[in-house]
């Protein structure tokens, strides 16, 4: 497989998983989805998790619930959104317990770089930033302790939370899904689709990268 060749991990590989574990693949899937939520770790591939769901339905790869494919991706959204949204949660909720001390720690899991970008990112989108993180790699993972450490109000938080859970579960996993039908072998070209989100999933990054880059030098040449 191409995927775990370029990357050296096998578990990068939906193709794989869905190999071992079969039909208990979504479960795996929600625990990932709610550790890269709400615990720190970057590196899970939450994006192209999401989209596997919805492209082994679409194939009949994955059949957790009986019944039609439709009624099999509503399931898959709702427990998908809840495991996203719960995640959330729980970063928030150990920022705001644990406030400075995770600020100004720097491990291997929360990098202090990794937090002062994304609390840049945080103060110049606001609220808004727990929507368009969602969609952001690491972004994503420390939006919520960002928010915990800084105290944003509770129940504003639980609501853009929300909304980013279901736009991110919503978009990412029907788009796997609709794909598969149409293109029914894209369910085994995975690698290439993985290659292709995460490839798309930098874009993000760069925009950020060269907006930050270009206000850093307007500041330079009117210093």
């Amino acid at each position: 497989m191409l995927l775990p060749m370029l990357l050296g991990i096998k578990w990068m590989d939906p193709e794989w998983l869905l190999q071992q574990f079969h039909n208990e693949f979504v479960w795996l899937v929600l625990v990932i989805i709610f550790v890269e939520c709400g615990l720190f770790f970057p590196f899970l591939p939450g994006d192209t998790l999401l989209f596997a769901v919805g492209l082994f339905v679409a194939t009949g790869k994955l059949d957790y619930v009986p019944g039609p494919d439709l009624l099999e991706l509503a399931v898959g959204l709702g427990v998908l959104t809840g495991a996203a949204f719960l995640g959330n949660v729980t970063g928030y909720e150990i920022g705001r317990a644990l406030g400075h001390r995770i600020r100004n720690h720097d491990g291997k899991i929360v990098k202090k770089k990794h937090l002062d970008k994304t609390e840049e990112f945080f103060d110049r989108h606001g609220s808004k930033a727990l929507v368009i993180g969602r969609f952001v790699p690491f972004v994503r993972t420390y939006i919520t302790l960002v928010a915990g450490i800084t105290e944003m109000n509770r129940h504003k938080f639980l609501l853009w939370s929300a909304v980013g859970a279901v736009l991110w579960v919503g978009i990412v996993t029907p788009l796997g899904f609709f794909l598969g039908q149409t293109f029914p072998w894209l369910s085994s070209k995975i690698d290439y689709v993985v290659l292709g989100l995460l490839v798309l999933s930098v874009i993000p990054l760069a925009i950020e990268w060269w907006r930050h880059r270009g206000s850093d030098d307007e500041e330079k040449a009117h210093a």
